[in-house]
């Protein structure tokens, strides 16, 4: 039997994500090209490895076993790679990173700046994703790693197979117009009757923020629920509200804003991460390290600690 191993990276995704919709978006294709490629590895196989059950596909116990197998296979060509990759003079890989607007804006111009000085082998591709779903696309191999967020009241789950490495701690900050601003640190609790811009409550830092509020002793009253901080920044500027913003977000400060330090103990933990069998891939160690020194040169806190699981 010979198969490909594209058509074997779709079948893996497939069980990961679960319709051929997502595989479609995950991947960047039409749902029609990730339906013709799966029943072309049927054909491969000789065997029936989906069935249909109302609108949905689902693997049959043949598609469970080829996809169990897929894991090893897909996962052995990638140790060759890096083994590869390890052997050669000089390192030149592909990297692809997840990132979000923050991030993209405020770190990674700088990272890639000096990571093409002192690496210029190194090819990164970056992808722009909530960070909500940074991990999962790291953990099924559509992504060599990523970046994420902890927030000191709300921490990210851990996935077994990924792991962490912290490089910077952002500040949170309360923005306000220019006009309201106060000398010293405010906190939360100060805010309770105001007007807030914030993202959806289904969102990491929505839920970070809604729960801090809460702490505070009190709901905020959320009158535009906006995805981007730049948005939400746009929006306190024309005195529509208020919202938090951390170190990177501020990157991106309109005109006719002040950020406030909080009294109130909340920041948020930058890390990247990646799968536990990828940590020493060279051209994923130099990343790492220089993503953590542009993060001290662009102003942001070193962690404490360096490597968690």
């Amino acid at each position: 039997m010979e198969v490909s191993l594209h058509r074997l990276k779709l079948l893996r995704e497939l069980r990961y994500r679960g319709t051929v919709t997502a595989v479609a978006e995950a991947l960047h294709y039409t749902t029609s090209a990730v339906s013709q490629q799966l029943s072309l590895l049927e054909k491969e196989t000789g065997a029936a490895l989906f069935e249909r059950r109302g609108r949905r596909i689902v693997l049959t116990e043949s598609g469970e076993l080829l996809a169990d197998h897929s894991e090893s296979i897909l996962d052995a060509v990638e140790n060759a790679g890096n083994a590869i990759e390890s052997l050669r003079d000089g390192m030149r890989a592909t990297l692809r990173a997840g990132v979000w607007a923050s991030v993209a804006t405020g770190l990674l111009p700088t990272g890639l700046a000096m990571l093409a000085e002192s690496s210029p082998g190194i090819e990164v591709r970056s992808v722009e994703l909530a960070p909500e779903a940074t991990s999962e696309a790291v953990r099924d191999g559509t992504l060599d790693l990523s970046f994420v967020i902890d927030y000191s009241n709300y921490p990210m789950p851990r996935t077994q197979q990924l792991e962490r490495r912290p490089i910077a701690v952002e500040n949170l900050y309360a923005a306000v117009p220019v006009a309201e601003a106060t000398d010293g640190p405010v906190a939360l609790s100060s805010l309770a009757g105001r007007e807030w811009i914030l993202s959806d409550s289904r969102s990491h830092f929505g839920r970070a923020v809604r729960l801090a509020c809460r702490e505070a002793g009190f709901e905020p009253d959320v009158r535009h629920v906006v995805g981007e901080q730049s948005t939400a920044l746009a929006l306190v500027a024309a005195g529509l509200g208020v919202t938090l913003v951390s170190d990177l977000g501020a990157f991106v400060r309109p005109e006719g804003i002040a950020l406030v330090p909080l009294e109130d103990e909340l920041v948020r933990n930058l890390s990247i991460s990646y799968r536990v069998r990828d940590a020493e891939r060279p051209s994923l160690r130099e990343f790492v390290e220089t993503m953590a020194s542009a993060a001290v040169k662009v102003g942001l806190t070193a962690p404490q600690s360096t490597t968690r699981r």
